[in-house]
């Protein structure tokens, strides 16, 4: 594995339009991290249909989400005072993240609904930043934008995995992800991912802009298919076209 030079952990956030496969290439990246012993990894589950725990054989206890709702509801009912809620986050986000070996995982849940509190939110977003920093990797399945995990989750990433499928639509989405995040966040190295390719014949014909960042394409992979399909974990598979693709592009993005 590379030897990291950033103060912190590396983070890596993967971000596309919806359906490109962003959750499996999740996966398969911390799948590729975990080959190292010594390295600990978290992955963040931004998404609210919170598809990575399965795709990494986790299962969700508490999400983000629902902490803060907890805290909101008990505020507003007056059930305690808000400085002792709020002291208690720190307690309930431990209790909150899923511990597998070298991995563990985080889900954020929904999106915040009406009426939170900025200051609940901007401590769950500390508190966050400080559980990052007792890994050496931190893997986000994003959203459709990276604004939300700016917003929701982290204030830096160290790489951004922006991926697509074959379609223009995809790219465009791809594309203004990586425009929004070199404003909306420290954003290091960027790279564009391109899912579910038939072969070279079908990224010939794709027109991806001459700015982005294009790190390969990932086949679609029978085994990795049924997988998705039974709900089983990507992290138990055998070596196949897919990871080996996936490792490819990381390799040319400088994370391993």
């Amino acid at each position: 594995m590379r030897e990291d030079k950033h103060a912190g952990p590396v983070i890596m956030a993967v971000c596309g339009k919806g359906g490109v496969g962003k959750t499996s290439i999740s996966a398969a990246i911390v799948r590729l991290l975990l080959q190292d012993p010594q390295k600990r990894v978290l992955a963040i589950d931004a998404d609210p249909a919170v598809g990575l725990s399965s795709a990494l054989g986790v299962t969700v206890g508490r999400t983000v989400d629902d902490i803060r709702r907890s805290i909101i509801d008990k505020a507003s009912g007056g059930a305690a005072g808000r400085r002792e809620l709020l002291s208690s986050l720190d307690y309930q986000m431990l209790e909150a993240v899923t511990e597998k070996g070298a991995l563990a995982f985080l889900a954020i849940g929904r999106p915040e609904g009406e009426g939170c509190y900025c200051k609940v939110n901007d401590l769950l977003r500390e508190i966050i930043a400080s559980l990052t920093l007792g890994f050496d990797f931190v893997v986000v399945d994003g959203e459709a934008g990276v604004e939300q995990i700016n917003r929701r989750v982290l204030e830096r990433v160290t790489y951004l995995v922006q991926v697509s499928d074959a379609s223009a639509r995809g790219i465009r989405v791809a594309e203004t992800i990586g425009e929004v995040a070199r404003q909306a966040v420290g954003c290091g190295a960027a790279g564009l991912v391109v899912n579910r390719i038939r072969g070279e014949g079908e990224m010939r014909r794709m027109n991806i802009p001459e700015g982005m960042n294009c790190l390969g394409w990932v086949p679609e992979d029978e085994a990795v298919r049924d997988a998705d399909i039974r709900g089983e974990s990507l992290l138990g598979l055998g070596d196949c076209a897919f990871f080996e693709a996936v490792a490819r592009c990381m390799k040319k993005l400088g994370v391993v």
